[in-house]
């Protein structure tokens, strides 16, 4: 077998996969699109998908430019999707700036995906907080030694401020700091995507009525 140059493509026909697993139908969908989530992601949960509550996060500045990356899920109810960070890093930067983002979860183990779209406004300091408290010591520690998305100029430069952050707080107890907290989306818009054979797949959407009420239609894949 010969080496290949790191700029020879794979052969991508090979990589191509039937998806077989389910249906999704509109008419077996619950009403309301956050409770139908939550069923499917119990459902990623039962089926140990890697990391069921990771996904990916698209912002956007205010001339349109976007930037992606993968948070955590830490909350879901009515109110929205929560997930925490630092309010200093680029997606805070663009979030403050432009309060719209895309979440996108994907569970390869059930071929699923879900899309939500929706406004994003802070969390309460008291939901910050009291979530912060909750994090394992190193996960505190790290999060507010971190300057994130800043240039730094080595690992053992940001190991130092998380050294140095522990020596002022030895027994762990660092305090949130102001510039952490949490963004909730409230969606306007969340699709349900299952993958079905010959790329037919089933996308099933939800729309926010001028009453408040869902609306729910079947795509075209």
């Amino acid at each position: 077998m010969s080496e290949l140059s790191p700029l020879d493509p794979p052969d991508f026909a090979i990589l191509r996969i039937e998806y077989m697993l389910h249906s999704l139908s509109e008419e077996d969908v619950l009403e309301n699109p956050v409770e139908q989530f939550v069923r499917w992601l119990n459902q990623a949960i039962e089926a140990e998908a890697h990391e069921p509550n990771a996904m990916m996060l698209a912002t956007a500045t205010p001339e349109g430019i976007p930037s992606a990356r993968m948070v955590l899920l830490k909350g879901v109810d009515e109110t929205g999707f929560v997930f925490f960070t630092n309010y200093l890093s680029q997606k805070g930067h663009e979030l403050e700036q432009n309060p719209r983002a895309s979440l996108l979860f994907y569970w390869p183990e059930l071929e699923r995906q879900v899309r939500v779209d929706g406004a994003v406004s802070k969390t309460t300091r008291a939901e910050s907080v009291q979530y912060f408290e909750s994090r394992p010591t190193a996960a505190r520690l790290g999060s507010a030694a971190s300057p994130q998305s800043q240039p730094v100029a080595s690992r053992q430069a940001l190991e130092s401020l998380q050294k140095a952050l522990l020596e002022q707080y030895p027994n762990g107890h660092v305090p949130c700091p102001e510039h952490w907290g949490g963004y909730r989306l409230r969606p306007h818009r969340l699709e349900l995507w299952q993958g079905r054979p010959s790329r037919l797949h089933d996308r099933v959407e939800y729309l926010i009525q001028a009453d408040g009420k869902w609306a729910r239609r079947r795509l075209a894949p």
